[in-house]
């Protein structure tokens, strides 16, 4: 009997059509993982009643400007202040 490798050809070929079907099946598997491993995820974040960070960033943005123009206003505030106080000690009040 004469072995002309077309056997082992296609041994290898259904060996590689094999590989390549359980790779694509993992990755697959994989895809399929990530998902609900991040859906559960979200779920316990909502559970927890946990922020996301963009969210906490944001929100801490628009306390930083809050701080900033009620510090702008106390500035303003105190030079009015002062002028009403020198008004009056003067006599000038309107």
């Amino acid at each position: 009997m004469a072995d002309t490798g077309e056997g082992k050809r296609g041994i290898f070929s259904d060996l590689a059509g094999m590989a390549s079907g359980a790779v694509s099946i993992m990755a697959g598997a994989k895809a399929e993982a990530e998902a609900i491993g991040r859906a559960q995820m979200e779920a316990l974040v909502a559970k927890l009643d946990l922020v996301k960070r963009e969210d906490l960033d944001a929100a801490l943005e628009v306390a930083r400007r809050a701080r900033e123009q009620a510090e702008a206003l106390e500035v303003r505030v105190a030079a009015l202040e002062a002028r009403l106080s020198t008004d009056e000690a003067s006599g000038s009040v309107d």
